[in-house]
C-alpha cells in the first residue's frame, strides 16, 4: 500500500533521521536514515528499514542478526524533517550488542532508573527460564503461587507500617520490596507490565479526556 509522505522534508539527499524509541520503556535506541523506499517498507512490513549512508543500499534491522524491531507507531516533528518510531526490540539494537546505542556518556551522570522496572521484569523471566541455584527468584518460583502470595501480603503490611511511621527511607525500601514481589506474581501469572499501563490509561488518563470533552 502506498502511503502519502508529502509533508515529510528529506535533505538534499533524499533521507530523512529516524529516531528508533523502545514503545514500552521510551528509551531511545538508536539514529538511523530512511529514504522514502525504506519508510514505505517499513510501513508495509512492520518492521524497521533503513537507508545505509556508508553502503548505499537498504537494509533491514535484524536480517541477519534476529534482533528485529516491530514498529507500533510512526509520528514526525513540527519541522516534518525528523521521524520518531516507536518500536518492539528484539534483541539488542546496538552491533555491539549492548541494549542501545546510546551507551556511552559524554557529560552528565546517566542512571539506569528510567528503565529499571523493565529491566527487572526481564531478570526475574530470565530467572524463571533458566534458574540460578542460590536465587531467591528461583526460591520463590520453586515455592509457587502460596509463598508468593504470602510475601506481597507480607510486604504490603510493611508497607502500611512504614506510612504510620513516617520514614520516607522506610517507605521508599518497603515499596520497593513490594514491587518486586508483585513482578514475581505476575511473570508467574503471565501478566506484563503493558497489560498494567493499559488499565492505568484507560481507567485514569482515556476517562479524564473523555470527561473533559
Amino acid at each position: 500500500m502506498e502511503t502519502n509522505f508529502s509533508e515529510l522534508a528529506y535533505d538534499e539527499n533524499g533521507l530523512i533521521p529516524a529516531i528508533i524509541q523502545d514503545f514500552s520503556t521510551g528509551e531511545v535506541l538508536t539514529l538511523a536514515y530512511m529514504n522514502e523506499t525504506a519508510l514505505q517498507k517499513t510501513v508495509d512490513t512492520g518492521e524497521t528499514w533503513f537507508f545505509s549512508r556508508k553502503r548505499q543500499e537498504l537494509w533491514n534491522k535484524g536480517e541477519t542478526s534476529g534482533n528485529k524491531q516491530s514498529v507500533q507507531s510512526i509520528t514526525y516533528d513540527c519541522d516534518a524533517d525528523a521521524l520518531l518510531v516507536k518500536v518492539n526490540p528484539k534483541g539488542p539494537a546496538c552491533h555491539t550488542g549492548e541494549r542501545t546505542c546510546f551507551h556511552r556518556t559524554l557529560s552528565g551522570d546517566e542512571t539506569p532508573a528510567r528503565t529499571v522496572i523493565h529491566e527487572l521484569t526481564e531478570k526475574i523471566r530470565e530467572r524463571k527460564l533458566n534458574p540460578v541455584e542460590g536465587s531467591y527468584t528461583n526460591y520463590l518460583f520453586t515455592e509457587g503461587i502460596d509463598k508468593i502470595l504470602k510475601k506481597v501480603g507480607e510486604e504490603a503490611s510493611e508497607v502500611i507500617i512504614g506510612a504510620k511511621n513516617n520514614d520516607k527511607n522506610e517507605i521508599r525500601w518497603e515499596i520497593a520490596d513490594l514491587t518486586y514481589h508483585t513482578l514475581v506474581l505476575m511473570e508467574l501469572l503471565g501478566v506484563t507490565i503493558d497489560d498494567i499501563k493499559q488499565v492505568l490509561y484507560s481507567r485514569h488518563i482515556e476517562k479524564e479526556g473523555k470527561n473533559g470533552k
